[in-house]
């Protein structure tokens, strides 16, 4: 088994080993995985975070030793990037390279990243897995992300779909989500109506066949934040989300869930 740590600022998580391939998912700086599979040119990734599987781009991969995965894994514990855009210089070369909100630092410490060979010095804000998960912060972390436009597969304030949005914004507070809505929609606490719900509870619609397609962060106010087009703020009821520039309904309610 290979293990790798991404030390790029975002790498394409791809459905095949192609470029041409859907994107499903991104690695931020730091996200750590094992290597399931190889191809000349491509490895095929199993996400620690989330238990994600997707191709990379081998020029991409950043291949580290088991025990260095092991401690990052066995840790539990993360620093997380709370800025938009923050820092990081290279200690080799000293170029510089932007890295974005929700990156993780591994062996962080006195503002120094240190991964197998590289180091890396920080500018920027972080915190720490083991901060107080609270309503409030989720609310504020997601706010930090209107306007970004929706990308599919995306996880960053760059480009991010609906279940990036939420999975980013829980695990800069401290909560692992999985990856995709409809696995988000298997955890938490259900409640009956809109009205029980409270900041930071997620919202789930479904189609016309009823699998689960979008998820929201629930707000004050019968209100949701959610990534449709970019990321933005609508009313929500019993029906769903009404989407308040073309006053029509968007996304047809299928359950809430309380997730802390």
């Amino acid at each position: 088994m290979k293990y790798g740590i991404s030390i790029l600022s975002v790498v394409p998580g791809r459905e095949e080993a192609s470029d041409k391939a859907e994107m499903v998912t991104q690695l931020l700086f730091g996200d750590h995985y094992k290597i399931i599979d190889e191809r000349v040119n491509w490895v095929k990734i199993r996400v620690a975070f989330d238990k994600y599987e997707c191709w990379i781009d081998r020029k991409q991969a950043f291949e580290v030793n088991k025990e260095i995965y092991e401690e990052v894994e066995t840790s539990r514990e993360w620093n997380s990037c709370t800025d938009l855009v923050n820092i990081i210089q290279n200690a080799k070369n000293n170029e510089l390279q932007p890295i974005a909100m929700g990156s993780v630092l591994p062996f962080f410490k006195d503002n120094l990243i240190t991964i197998g060979s590289e180091n890396f010095a920080f500018e920027g804000t972080a915190v720490h897995s083991s901060e107080a998960l609270s309503r409030s912060k989720i609310l504020e972390n997601a706010l930090l992300y209107i306007n970004s436009p929706y990308l599919w597969g995306g996880k960053s304030p760059f480009g991010i779909d609906c279940s990036g949005l939420t999975q980013m914004v829980y695990k800069i507070a401290g909560k692992k989500l999985p990856r995709d809505a409809y696995q988000q929609a298997e955890i938490g606490t259900t409640l009956s109506f809109v009205e029980e719900a409270e900041d930071g509870d997620l919202a789930f619609f479904d189609n016309e066949d009823g699998s689960i397609i979008h998820v929201g962060i629930l707000m004050n106010e019968n209100e949701i934040i959610h990534a449709s087009g970019k990321v933005r703020i609508d009313k929500i009821d019993h029906q769903g989300i009404f989407n308040v520039d073309t006053n029509t309904y968007s996304h047809k309610l299928r359950l809430i869930k309380q997730i802390i």
